[in-house]
């Protein structure tokens, strides 16, 4: 029986595909979509590497390719422990990430085949320890820290949900708890990934299943109810991106597509970033944190702390890069900052 903050991470997962629908990221859930790179096993799904097969919960395609790159994809991967999350968790997406980078190197056809540049983003709802920060930070692995207040909303229908489908379980006597239902009615009603490669495994657990449809379909309507909040992924020339949390995303839409290109204001608080247009503030807000590591750089010396965003800002943070699908068109929007423009509060 899968532990509750196990039950927690899958629900998240499911929740962040869907946060980030919008940006360009479409979720990958059969092989069918790419017989060469993915394979099925028994309802999981693998990504092929070099040495062996990887089980992946959420893989994303994006619709953009980097100049001078390959076709970007991403595993998406959730913690929701009690405790900060580890090194151990960080150091195996690195391995992940190594083999599936070097999957071409078996292939001895001489076809030209497609290849992928693979990355990895680890969110996790209770932060992650300095280990674990500096090990991601040097090998470009993506930290997101869901513990700000931005979040709490996610946090609570995640927890409160997760602890209903455990007790439906036990009460029900599942010993083996049927993720692939639950992740498959989340992505039908979410609407994260096509119709048409979604197929509900059966189960002999018909009264759990009828009391867990209950509670998913509860907590799908709960997030509904923020139907505008959206996570939009901000790409600075930096070693990591940036979720950036979007609480209204019809009013930066509406500015994004009259500005392509703008200068923002940008503000540190004690628990995150907030950034908003330089000519119209009132027009938008974006919530972001940089990686955990970076932000105890900047804060481990009071006295140094303004020189420090200066000194993040001019290496990492003079452009935003976002993609964003508006009306079924991606769309680019460069967001711009210079030194005067970055405050501390």
């Amino acid at each position: 029986m899968v532990t509750r903050s196990v039950l927690r991470g899958y629900l998240l997962e499911e929740t962040l595909a869907w946060l980030l629908r919008h940006s360009g990221y479409e979720l990958l859930v059969s092989d069918e979509q790419d017989p060469i790179e993915l394979e099925s096993h028994g309802g999981d799904l693998r990504v092929r590497g070099r040495g062996t097969t990887h089980q992946v919960d959420v893989l994303g395609d994006f619709a953009f390719t980097p100049a001078f790159s390959l076709p970007v994809r991403l595993f998406l991967e959730a913690k929701f422990y009690q405790t900060r999350c580890r090194l151990d968790v960080v150091r195996n997406a690195y391995g992940v990430l190594e083999d599936v980078n070097q999957n071409f190197v078996h292939q001895r056809s001489s076809r030209p085949r497609r290849r992928f540049q693979y990355c990895y983003s680890l969110f996790s709802a209770s932060g992650f320890s300095q280990q674990a920060q500096d090990f991601a930070l040097a090998h470009q692995i993506s930290l997101v820290d869901l513990s700000t207040p931005s979040f709490d909303w996610l946090r609570q229908f995640v927890t409160e949900a997760a602890e209903k489908l455990w007790v439906a379980a036990h009460r029900h006597g599942v010993s083996t708890f049927p993720v692939l239902l639950i992740r498959t009615r989340l992505r039908m009603l979410l609407e994260t990934a096509p119709a048409d490669l979604l197929d509900a495994p059966a189960t002999n657990a018909v009264q759990f299943q009828m009391a867990a449809y209950d509670v998913v379909d509860a907590f799908v309507a709960d997030l509904r109810g923020y139907a505008d909040t959206e996570l939009l992924l901000g790409f600075p020339p930096a070693p990591f991106i940036l979720p950036l949390s979007v609480s209204d995303r019809p009013r930066f839409v509406a500015y994004a597509t009259e500005h392509p290109s703008h200068p923002i204001l940008i503000r540190r608080t004690d628990t995150e970033w907030l950034a908003s247009p330089v000519d119209a503030p009132d027009s938008y807000q974006l919530t972001f944190n940089l990686p955990p590591g970076v932000e105890a750089w900047i804060s481990e010396d009071d006295e140094q702390v303004r020189r420090r965003v200066r000194s993040i800002k001019d290496d990492f943070l003079h452009t935003i890069t976002i993609y964003y699908i508006d009306a079924g068109i991606l769309r680019t929007c460069h967001l711009r900052y210079q030194p005067q423009q970055l405050r501390v509060v």
